[in-house]
């Protein structure tokens, strides 16, 4: 198969205190948009490593995950430029450790907020991810599955 269909494989954080969930907002190319903390994973590391680097560069706090949420397939069109894209999102629950105040945010990362899940059920239009209400939902309904339902195989690191 010359043109195998490979998605894009990413990772998400839902991260509770309080009652509220640490978000994300990010300046796109739709304008400034609403996600989790998340990215795409990097060769060499699993999707746990991915997740504890993605919440740190995003929020600039560090991020111990405790359980796998879900996984999630979603498609999306890029508005400027029509590519079609599926993403494949693991999502974790974790909590979240030292704040690094003095770290600089990445690229696009405008800030990170706490909101209630009713102030984010109530800004949809503005999510970037079309997956991140369906994740909420699951972790408030109490979906939790234990992080050695994902092997990562020594190759990953070694590069065998």
């Amino acid at each position: 198969m010359p043109n195998r269909w490979k998605p894009n494989v990413t990772v998400a954080a839902l991260i509770e205190r309080d009652g509220r969930f640490l978000l994300v907002e990010e300046d796109t190319a739709d304008g400034l948009r609403f996600n989790n903390p998340a990215g795409h994973l990097d060769p060499g590391e699993s999707p746990i490593e991915a997740c504890v680097r993605e919440v740190l560069e995003e929020t600039a706090y560090d991020f111990t995950p405790t359980a796998l949420v879900g996984i999630y397939l979603n498609r999306f069109r890029r508005t400027r430029t029509g590519d079609d894209i599926t993403y494949l999102r693991f999502a974790f629950a974790g909590t979240v450790g030292t704040h690094h105040d003095w770290r600089q945010l990445d690229e696009g990362i405008v800030r990170a907020l706490w909101l209630t899940p009713d102030e984010i059920r109530a800004c949809a239009e503005r999510h970037r991810s079309p997956v991140l209400l369906q994740c909420l939902h699951d972790y408030l309904g109490g979906q939790r599955h234990p992080l050695e339902l994902i092997h990562t195989d020594a190759s990953v690191w070694n590069g065998a």
